[in-house]
């Protein structure tokens, strides 16, 4: 029923869309005819409806193009999230954070709502990893271009010699996925507790509530320690384990669908670098999709509109052209 609902509530913007388009397209037809009569104020009239008709068409049509393509039905999950700093030690965990914070602000601006699963701060306040879950129509399908290799250029607060370092994090977008999608059997799993460790309230360290599940078949391994009891955290685990075999899984269809694919763009391939975030010279680069952004300080703080828009707009030209 969730799937059904999600899929009559995206058709519906299609049909809407297309009886727009047959009135406005009805409408220009009778304009036409009214632009050549002798009437000079009725001309006039339809001069100028012509001229409001043709843009809004011409708008309706370039909405209706990426409706129009095939739907993949996992771009209306919720997203699992998981950001993870890179090479750089402390100033890759200290990039980690500030994306963590950047897409939590841009998850604020969008009304969507962020359950936070398991943080694992560094030090000089940075983020070794975050796995967090946004609740949202189409989240999945907006947030999937975000995985990849994040890379930043600048000076370093702890660099005394003002050289420029490169560091990075990395960031995988990962479908939610419901007990219908694949059977976890009981019998692949292994799970062991063990003792929470960091800060925490008074079940930190006093009772085994930690637990780390390992899928025997793939090799996965999901620990939780977040949660105040072990059930909690097992189902938290759950949660994590099921994304990354729904997306080992999607991963190794894509891969299969895309072997003769030649452009880099939507392969959404983690060992790319994506992006680079250039402090000194102010600017956010897609690399994917050579766009550039002169305005970092508003990126970081979630204005992430702009960017995400132009890589799913490459993605539907490609799509349009002859790719997949």
């Amino acid at each position: 029923m969730a799937s059904l609902g999600r899929e009559h509530q995206r058709l519906v913007q299609v049909v809407e869309k297309a009886a727009m388009l047959h009135k406005y397209d009805d409408e220009l037809a009778e304009v036409r005819e009214l632009v050549g009569v002798d009437d000079p104020e009725m001309a006039a009239e339809a001069q100028a409806e012509l001229g409001r008709l043709t843009p809004a068409i011409a708008k309706l049509e370039e909405e209706l193009k990426p409706l129009l393509l095939p739907h993949d039905p996992l771009d209306d999950r919720n997203a699992i999230v998981e950001i993870r700093a890179g090479t750089g030690g402390d100033e890759a965990a200290l990039f980690a954070g500030e994306l963590f914070r950047m897409y939590t602000r841009y998850m604020e601006r969008k009304g969507w709502k962020i359950e936070l699963m398991s943080l694992s701060d560094a030090q000089l306040g940075g983020v070794k990893e975050a796995i967090f879950k946004i609740e949202g129509a189409g989240a999945f399908g907006e947030m999937r271009g975000e995985s990849g290799v994040h890379r930043v250029q600048r000076v370093p607060a702890t660099e005394a010699q003002g050289r420029i370092h490169t560091s990075a994090a990395t960031v995988a977008v990962l479908p939610e996925a419901e007990e219908i999608d694949l059977k976890i059997e009981d019998k692949d799993l292994r799970i062991d507790v063990f003792r929470s460790s960091g800060p925490g309230g008074q079940s930190v360290n006093t009772t085994d509530s930690a637990v780390r599940i390992t899928h025997i078949p793939s090799g996965l391994v999901v620990s939780q320690q977040d949660q105040k009891s072990q059930l909690q955290n097992k189902l938290k685990g759950m949660q994590v384990l099921r994304a990354r075999l729904l997306d080992m899984k999607v991963a190794a269809q894509e891969a299969e669908r895309s072997r003769l694919r030649k452009s880099q763009v939507s392969t959404g391939d983690r060992s790319a670098k994506i992006r680079t975030y250039n402090f000194p010279q102010n600017r956010v680069t897609d690399h994917r999709i050579n766009y550039t952004s002169h305005d970092l300080a508003a990126v970081l703080n979630g204005d992430l509109v702009k960017l995400i828009e132009a890589f799913k707009l490459a993605t539907v030209e490609e799509q349009l052209g002859g790719g997949e």
